[in-house]
């Protein structure tokens, strides 16, 4: 008989309206990589949050055995001390402290009440080089990108004595390089004994790593499949995940591209923390209408920091260069400056500057556009609903109705809300900076339909992702970076993961 570190029997979850987990049944072998899978919504990260007590015992139904015991977890810090660590999808980091305060917080080297700064600081460093990070631990964690902070959680989850290791989309902010370390890292820890539960819509790192795969779908098991012994493809999975096959990853499109609508000339930004660093250098970029351009780059390239310092100068020091938008230069002061001059831009961290995550769906959609819905400065109540009705139907948003608050949606419906936010302010250039990151294949497919038909529609088109091939499946020319310079610029018909990666290393 197989030996079990984890048994979820019968787990029945619901919130108001909506019935999260339906008798759902998780099953893990000791020292395995197990993948749980299902399309957003589908009640991953609401059962990791029942295992790791984040949902408290009495909040569900249904039994729990972790080495053969029965837990009745009443928070998060009892599943700790057994061994299970989570990191959430949505990071947990205190911004204001340094990374070695963040991966030590409530577990602190201390003696006596005080605490060994010079062994935490080591500590830390170990940890960081096991994740691949070249970071000092005096650090600022707000002075660090997304996919930083995802290796500060992983090393944070190290510190502790991890017994049963939960990844809720782990790669998601991590390039492919990143991604690839990672990989072989929970890899690294299965070797030592730890087993991990790796929630992803990467199916690609699900088949490269998973010894076996759970699948949910609306809250109930669909089935559980061994790697080695089942016929196990991406096709199966994703069959699964949406109850039907899905035969073409990224929708067919032809664009009908225009003319020139946005030219970027000797764009520079310094570091805001050390203005004497150039983080965007020089950089040169035009995009047309109805064009869809990729940004491709490594973490650091300056990518994100480019499109922030564009979009109204939200990043950034010493910002030189010009923005010329059909053929007229324009001065962007602030982000009020940018949508007037018809900007919009999804940022990567959806957490802490897309969306409100204490009000409704409905205020996060209109929040950008109030003029849209607006007679005379007086909000139309009429107007408001149908406007968000009508882009949670297209985007296919996961909610009980339009009041429900953005922090209780899933990730990737969070994302979705993003995206229909800077919809709805009709923007001429659209930047999306990792537009899909948490989202499953799927809904996926829902998002880019969207983005096509806005360039079909004659917008242009930024598109920022760690994801290679997302840049080669949906832009029509890419840009690579490297250092905060363009490395170069390839059409889509010439374009391979190799080429773009030969690019992205590329130095000057």
């Amino acid at each position: 008989m197989a030996e079990y570190i984890l048994e979820m029997n019968g787990i029945t979850k619901e919130f108001p309206g909506v019935k999260a987990l339906d008798n759902v049944n998780l099953k893990v072998k000791k020292g395995e990589i197990h993948a749980l899978c299902g399309e957003n919504g589908a009640g991953k990260s609401t059962l990791m949050k029942v295992l790791s007590g984040v949902y408290p015992h009495g909040t569900y139904t249904g039994e729990i055995l972790f080495n053969g015991e029965v837990c009745q977890f009443k928070d998060i810090k009892q599943s700790e001390s057994l061994g299970i660590v989570i990191i959430h999808q949505e990071l947990a980091l205190i911004p204001n402290l340094s990374i070695a305060e963040n991966i030590f917080l409530g577990n602190e080297r201390a003696r006596t009440g005080i605490i060994n700064w010079p062994e935490t600081f080591i500590q830390t460093e170990r940890l960081l080089k096991k994740v691949g990070l070249r970071e000092s631990p005096q650090t600022l964690i707000r002075n660090i990108s997304v996919g930083k902070q995802q290796l500060v959680e992983i090393a944070k989850a190290l510190s502790k004595e991890v017994k049963l290791l939960i990844l809720d989309e782990p790669t998601s902010a991590l390039n492919e390089v990143e991604s690839e370390n990672l990989l072989n890292l929970i890899l690294e820890f299965k070797k030592q004994g730890i087993t991990s539960i790796v929630i992803s819509h990467k199916l690609n790192e699900i088949m490269k790593i998973s010894d076996s795969i759970t699948i949910l779908r609306d809250g109930k098991t669909i089935e559980t499949l061994d790697v080695k012994k089942d016929d196990v493809t991406e096709d199966r999975i994703i069959r699964g995940m949406v109850g039907r096959d899905l035969i073409h990853r990224y929708p067919d499109h032809t664009p009908h591209i225009g003319e020139t609508i946005l030219e970027i000339k000797d764009w520079t930004v310094c570091n805001p923390n050390n203005p004497d660093q150039k983080v965007v250098d020089h950089v040169n970029i035009t995009v047309k209408r109805g064009e869809i351009v990729g940004i491709a780059g490594l973490m650091g390239a300056g990518r994100t920091e480019m499109a922030m310092s564009i979009f109204g100068r939200s990043y950034g020091k010493h910002i030189e260069g010009q923005i010329i938008k059909d053929s007229k230069p324009i001065n962007i002061k602030s982000v009020q400056d940018a949508i007037l001059h018809g900007f919009a831009y999804v940022t990567e961290d959806r957490k802490n500057f897309g969306l409100n995550l204490i009000t409704s769906i409905k205020e996060n959609m209109t929040l950008a556009n109030l003029k849209g819905i607006s007679n005379n400065t007086v909000i139309d109540e009429s107007r408001e609903i149908l406007s968000v009705e009508d882009l949670r139907k297209k985007l296919r948003i996961k909610s009980s109705n339009i009041l429900q608050l953005a922090g209780n949606l899933s990730g990737g419906n969070q994302q979705k809300v993003l995206l229909s936010k800077w919809v709805f302010t009709e923007p001429d250039i659209l930047i999306l900076d990792e537009p899909t990151r948490g989202i499953d294949v799927g809904a996926k497919y829902e998002i880019y339909t969207i983005i096509q038909q806005l360039a079909d529609q004659g917008k242009a088109i930024i598109l920022i992702s760690s994801e290679l091939p997302e840049i080669l499946g949906m832009a029509d020319r890419i840009y690579t970076m490297n250092k905060g310079k363009i490395t170069g610029e390839i059409l889509k018909e010439e374009a391979t993961q190799e080429i773009l990666m030969k690019y992205m290393t590329k130095v000057g």
